[in-house]
């Protein structure tokens, strides 16, 4: 199974969001490892690396799970960013954030996000949505 694990970057500032998703990642088995990044500059310094260090996240089987609404770097300007980048291109991205504005789902899906979700109110529900975003990626060819 280690060969078909993802490795996956949460890019997310809210404290009590990280803690949703690694509990939920936790209560229906998801072991894939979890890098997190507060905003898009730091997300971007660890698909890269920095100063000759190279990137936190290794650069097989990635997945970007996206929060929109971030200090310094927000999430369409990370998109903007990662898709102008030759070599991190090619990364799926799934936005899951509390913004149900169709103007920031046009600019993801124009971005080529793999997929746009809000977040689930209840605790139960995010669970749902882990549960069923894991059973996707496991079936997904990665890059």
């Amino acid at each position: 199974m280690a060969e078909r694990s993802i490795n996956i970057l949460l890019v997310e500032d809210d404290e009590v969001d990280v803690m949703n998703v690694k509990r939920a990642f936790k209560k229906v088995n998801i072991t894939n490892p979890l890098y997190v990044a507060t905003n898009g500059l730091e997300a971007l310094t660890t698909l890269r690396g920095n100063n000759g260090k190279p990137p936190e996240v290794p650069d097989s089987r990635r997945l970007i799970l996206l929060d929109l609404n971030m200090p310094k770097m927000g999430g369409i300007e990370f998109l903007q960013e990662l898709r102008s980048d030759s070599q991190l291109r090619p990364t799926p991205v799934v936005v899951m954030t509390t913004s149900n504005q169709d103007k920031d789902r046009v600019e993801a899906y124009n971005l080529n996000v793999a997929g746009y979700l809000l977040k689930p109110v209840t605790f139960a529900n995010f669970i749902e949505l882990m549960a069923t975003l894991n059973k996707y990626w496991t079936l997904c060819e990665m890059p």
